[in-house]
């Protein structure tokens, strides 16, 4: 979308005019202001149950061999209690705590006090200081994009360290993957709690914050739309992104390591998962300054969903299928792992070009070549809190003529190849396509809701232009 502001003249603009504006967009902007009964019951469910899910399948491999069943055949057949499951867990360590106390201090210092460099000497990479979408409240906050910088200068010490100082093993991460996970929900429920009492005692933006009146609610979804403290510390793109994404790459690199010490060797679906995962990963910080026009900050409130999700549900369920590898290492038909690899770039180039499409058409407001030809779009127009008009067009055409999120499909082809590296032998490492089909489904469903409730009947106008979500003549 590519928008610009249309200021109202001083006789539109009447307090009393202004107040009713406001009351209206915040009804339509953005996340929820009233809670219904299925969202309260689906949020006290992944309170409840997505810890319990996150430990079930860590569990399972650390004591079953990564099988799903066995663990639920021995309780209900009576051959063990579930005290003697959470007796055989590793408990909390303080080398542990340590590990991931300097990983966080490591990640916060890269992010605030490292400004940002690479943008002077990368050709087409955008990075150091730039400005968000516009929020509820008309507030348009700046960022430091470092996020690329912050990987590469990791990566460095990591690899430094592997090959010359060996200061620690480079299965540091795996040999204390439960123990970090209590580490990562300490902080994963300290950060949601924090930003809760903030929200309500010293908001960053008293605009942009909501309350429910639903405890469970506000702390799961969020009252800050942007939390933060000081100029630069932004909780939703520090989170987003640092420090679990980060870690992502690290994570497959300690699991390479592990088989290489069990095996020794690494297998080619474990390098195919460390390549295409690593593909997902860099783009994502290459392409910072875009996740700035995305759903996660221009429209999710900061609570439990991004602080705990970030901490613990990204780090630990989207790298199982790494986890996997290294309890039961796959050595890949050369013609299957090349037909996976060929589907991860696949997906990859359409996620990416989908992306870079509306990247472009955003930045050129339209004045750009899409397939050769300019772009088709319909314009749209939607109030802020502080009750100006803005205008965003909505393109019609190239990839996004096909469907309204084809960006999605691409995703999924990627997940499917990740999946698809540890043949078929177990269901768990294939947890990540379910849950990704899943998540992206809701999110089309969800953002389309909310740009529904945004644009009224302009958004009508599009849907019928592009009648299609993810496949083409499909769904």
């Amino acid at each position: 979308m590519a928008a610009h502001q249309e200021k109202k003249t001083s006789g539109e603009r009447k307090h009393k005019s202004t107040q009713n504006d406001t009351r209206t967009s915040q009804v339509q902007w953005g996340r929820a202001w009233e809670v219904d009964w299925f969202s309260l019951a689906s949020i006290l469910f992944l309170l409840v149950f997505a810890p319990l899910i996150v430990y079930y399948f860590v569990m399972s491999c650390d004591q079953y061999q990564c099988s799903l069943i066995d663990p639920l055949v021995d309780l209900l057949s009576g051959n063990k209690h579930l005290s003697d499951i959470w007796n055989k867990t590793p408990t909390l360590t303080y080398r542990a705590a340590g590990i991931y106390t300097l990983w966080v201090a490591f990640q916060v210092f890269l992010y605030v006090f490292i400004p940002d460099f690479c943008h002077k000497f990368l050709p087409g990479y955008v990075g150091g200081v730039q400005e968000g979408a516009v929020t509820p409240a008309g507030v348009v906050n700046k960022y430091e994009i470092n996020g690329l910088q912050a990987w590469i200068i990791t990566h460095v010490l990591w690899f430094a360290n592997a090959y010359y100082f060996h200061c620690f093993s480079p299965t540091i991460i795996f040999d204390n993957w439960i123990p970090l996970l209590w580490c990562a929900n300490i902080l994963g429920y300290a950060v949601s709690t924090f930003a809760m009492f903030k929200g309500y005692f010293f908001p960053t933006n008293a605009k942009d914050c909501k309350f429910t009146g639903n405890f469970f609610y506000d702390y799961m979804m969020g009252i800050e739309f942007n939390p933060r403290i000081g100029k630069w510390f932004d909780f939703k793109l520090f989170f987003n992104g640092r420090p679990g994404i980060v870690a992502w790459t690290l994570i497959n690199l300690s699991y390479a390591a592990k088989q290489q010490e069990l095996y020794g060797q690494v297998t080619n679906s474990m390098i195919l998962v460390n390549v295409l995962q690593g593909i997902y990963v860099l783009d994502f910080f290459w392409n910072e300054a875009w996740y700035l026009k995305t759903i996660d900050i221009c429209h999710d409130h900061f609570g439990w969903y991004l602080g705990w999700g970030d901490c613990v549900w990204l780090p630990y369920l989207y790298t199982l299928q790494g986890l996997y590898l290294v309890y039961h290492p796959v050595q890949l038909r050369t013609a299957n792992a090349i037909g996976i690899l060929m589907l991860g770039l696949i997906g990859y180039y359409i996620f990416r070009m989908t992306n870079h499409q509306k990247d472009l058409f955003r930045r050129t407001n339209g004045n750009c070549k899409i397939w050769g030809k300019k772009p088709e779009y319909i314009e749209c127009s939607y109030m802020s809190v502080d009750g100006t008009k803005y205008y965003s067009k909505l393109m019609t055409s190239g990839f996004w003529g096909w469907a309204r999120h084809f960006n999605y499909t691409g995703d999924l082809m990627g997940s499917l190849a990740y999946c698809l590296t540890c043949g078929f032998e177990h269901i768990l490492p294939y947890f990540y396509i379910v849950y990704m089909t899943i998540l992206l489904t809701h999110r089309c469903i969800r953002d389309e809701h909310r740009c529904f409730s945004k644009y009224g009947k302009d958004w009508k106008r599009y849907t019928a232009a592009v009648p299609y979500r993810l496949i083409p003549g499909i769904f």
